[in-house]
This record gives structure tokens, sequence and C-alpha cells, in this order.
């Protein structure tokens, strides 16, 4: 069994304790090729984010580094610019041979809320090795707006591999033979390119920048808040825009994207020499993503980007990812879009889903 591990395996791994969470894991945090991880009840504000390094362990650091303790029983603010660090619901008994990465929501990117998965002796962020046996901790730091969370709240989801899950360019190139990966040219150099969308098809609405300084967002409210009062419209006519340092953009991939039912992907940066900018990927594409057996007929990526340094100028058609697919280790029993809650199948431009569609409401 090499690959991702699928939705059917996960739920094994649960009933034999290798997957352990109290209250236990509910059935809707087991997505095609993930779980989802959930906050405990309370929030560690602490100095500086840090990983705990070899032989120690998180609690450790956080005695060295905590400032004050929040209790999120009854929902708590977290602020922007400060650093958290959450125990989670869930913990590991990883055995020999399955390796787990976990990586932030789609509508976790999308708020510009940097979260990053911690475990005890680690050297990485989001990477558990095999047999890993202990707990599970969240790193939350909101970058551009405030936000109300709970305990049991989703930011985050883990993936388990078994051996080695990543396609070859050559195995790359005959999937997209078999199946066409993305609308256009295929640029597939150890992952699949994708370029970022400045000429749109109707109008010239290219991407939101985010406010400085706005409200407060609450997890828990799904299509609450008018876009406006968070976000500035980006347009232009020159199929290009100027990036400012520190400033969060959502912008939304050129081509339209396909992940077949067997494979699964993982956003990972293009190259660092291209520019002043980071594009903060989601992370995990599903299986079924834009897949016509899973109701999609291919889905844009959408960027989510910061500005370092200097003023850059992003251009029409210019690479800035590439999307890493991996096999499934057996085709998953539930796929992305296909009858379970998913938010993003067959997107365009879009903002989490906390906004309200039509934001001149």
């Amino acid at each position: 069994m090499t690959g991702v591990l699928a939705s059917q395996t996960l739920r094994s791994m649960i009933d034999a304790g290798v997957i352990r969470a109290e209250p236990p894991v509910l059935a809707e945090q087991i997505q095609p090729a993930s779980l989802d991880l959930r906050l405990g009840r309370v929030a560690y504000r602490v100095r500086a984010s840090f990983l705990a390094g070899h032989g120690r362990s998180v609690a450790e650091r956080i005695a060295e580094f905590e400032m004050h303790r929040v209790d999120l029983s009854a929902g708590a603010v977290l602020e922007k610019g400060c650093v958290y660090v959450i125990p989670l619901m869930e913990s590991l008994a990883l055995p020999p041979g399955i390796t787990a990465v976990a990586n932030a929501k789609s509508s976790t990117g999308r708020l510009d809320l940097l979260t990053r998965t911690i475990a005890d002796g680690g050297v990485e962020f989001d990477r558990i090795p095999e047999g890993y046996a202990g707990p599970l901790y969240a790193e939350v730091c909101p970058r551009s707006f405030s936000v109300l969370v709970r305990p049991g709240m989703r930011l985050n989801q883990i993936r388990f591999r078994a051996g080695q899950a990543v396609l070859s360019d050559a195995e790359l190139h005959a999937l997209h033979r078999k199946e066409p990966l993305v609308s256009g040219e295929a640029l597939i150099s150890e992952g699949l390119g994708f370029s970022v969308d400045l000429r749109p098809s109707e109008g010239d609405l290219v991407g939101y920048r985010a406010k400085p300084h706005t409200g407060v967002i609450d997890l828990d409210r799904i299509g609450h808040y008018a876009a406006q009062d968070y976000w500035e419209e980006v347009r232009t006519s020159e199929g290009r825009i100027i990036l400012d340092p520190g400033a969060f953009y959502i912008l939304v991939s050129r081509e339209s994207v396909t992940i077949p039912p067997d494979c699964a992907a993982e956003m990972a940066p293009y190259l660092a020499m291209v520019g002043e900018f980071r594009v903060h990927y989601a992370g995990f594409f599903d299986p079924g993503f834009g897949h016509s057996a899973a109701g999609g007929s291919g889905s844009r990526g959408v960027l989510e980007v910061r500005c370092h340094e200097a003023p850059f100028v992003l251009e029409h058609g210019q690479v800035v990812g590439r999307l890493v697919y991996e096999r499934m280790s057996v085709l998953p029993d539930m796929l992305y879009g296909a009858g379970i809650a998913s938010n993003y199948q067959g997107q365009g431009l879009k903002l989490s889903k906390h906004f309200r569609v039509d934001s001149r409401s």
C-alpha cells in the first residue's frame, strides 16, 4: 500500500487507535485524502513562533515562551499580529512506514490566517515523522484580520502517506496525455506549473487586497460579511498589477486544473528567485477537485499572495507556483465535490466562504 491514504483507510486508522481524539473524531472531519484537525479549549499566547526541536516537547517550549493563556470555551478573539499555540483534539500513534503532512484548510488560507502544525521533537512545521506518538498543536497567527474562534473549529488538516507518493515528471506527462490535467499547455517540471490571471474574460476585476483596519471575523459565520468591509477590489486593464510590500492579495490562476480520483495534489512554490513575493498556498487538493466525475469541469486555483521587501510588478501569465501530484494508495470512497460539503468546486476568483457572494448588499 504505497501512496496517500484514502478516506476509508483513515477510518480504519481511527478504529485502530493510530489516530486518536478526545472527543472522538466526527464523520465530517474525514475528507477524501485528509483529516480535519480541531482546536482544543485553550490558546497560549506566546512571544514568538517556535519549533519544539529534537528531544523537547511543545509543552516545554510553551512554558518557556508563554505570555498568557486564553480560554476558548465561550469563544475568544485571536488578535491580528499575535502568535498562539493551541493544543488540538487529535493525537497520533503512527506505525513505521507512515508519515504525515499538515496544511491550512482553504478558507483558513484565504483569510491570511497563518496556521501550522507542530509536534513534540519537531524540527519542521507541518511534518510528522513515521513512528511519532504524541499530541498535535496548531500554531495560529492572524496576519490580516483578527478572528473569533471556538473549540472544535477546523483550521488545518492532515494527510497521511505510505512510502513514495509523488509522481515523477514522466508519470505526470503520461497522466496528462491520458486525461488533461490543465487547460492550455502543461508546464511540467517537478510538478505542474500554473500562472496568474490578470486578463479576465469579462471585466477588469483581477483580485482583492486585504484592508489594513477591519473588524473581527467570526469563523462560524458563513456568507455573513460584506466583502467591501474587509477587501479592496484590484482592477486592471493592462494585464499587470504592482504588489505593495506587506500587503495580502487574493488572485486566481489562469489555468483550470483537474485532480483525477486516483490522485491528490499539493501546492508548492515555483522559484524563490522569480520575484519579491510569496504565494501562501492553502495546500491540499483532494481527489476529484475539478474532475467531471465529482461535478467539476476544471477548477482554477486561488492564489494567496504576499509581497516582500520591495514593490513588485506581477504580469498576466507569469508562472507563480506548481501542483505536485501524488498517487492515492487506493481509490477513495468519497470525492471532492461529490456529495460532500465542498465549498470551492468549479471556483474562479473567490474569497473565503465567510463573505457574501454579492458584496454590494
